[in-house]
């Protein structure tokens, strides 16, 4: 599965949640998933790093939709980095293509990322225990056009159990 993973950037990203991607990421690779993300800092890097960090890694196995023209921007645990010139604008391109998302903490961005995602019907897994909008808005829906897409999950058991 093509599980896209948002969340705050380096500046916004706590060691506790840093930790946490790593090992979300460490336990997305064990289960053969394939990463799509932002491709820099943070949250994004952390859930890569997690992946290249599991012996079940594979080249091609974290994806990094790039803000910038810059494939040197992505952080170094993401092996196919595509710059797309379109700063934040990209984040619908990561809502796009993933199939199923997890979200973590997070301030504008991803916030912008949450509301596209309703926007498409897709479904979140919003982690509860890291503060930000993804906890804010996990469980509650953003208007009458679905129901159930911001799914809680406080633990990285919770997380993989809502992943199916």
């Amino acid at each position: 599965m093509l599980v896209g993973t948002i969340g705050p950037n380096t500046e916004l990203c706590s060691p506790e949640l840093y930790a946490f991607g790593v090992d979300l990421g460490k336990a997305l690779a064990e289960a053969g998933h394939l990463i799509v993300c932002g491709g820099e800092g943070g949250f994004m890097e952390a859930v890569c790093r997690g992946v290249k960090e599991s012996s079940q890694s594979f080249f091609g196995q974290t994806i990094g939709l790039l803000p910038a023209l810059d494939a040197a921007q992505a952080n170094p645990y993401v092996d196919v980095p595509l710059p797309t010139g379109m700063g934040v604008m990209r984040n619908v391109l990561i809502v796009r293509a993933a199939q199923v998302l997890i979200a973590a903490g997070g301030g504008a961005g991803t916030l912008s990322e949450l509301a596209m995602a309703w926007q498409h019907g897709k479904r979140v897994i919003c982690l509860t225990s890291f503060g930000g909008w993804t906890a804010e808005l996990a469980g509650r829906n953003l208007d009458h056009r679905y129901n159930h897409l911001l799914l809680p999950a406080a633990t990285l058991e919770e997380v993989l159990q809502k992943l199916g």
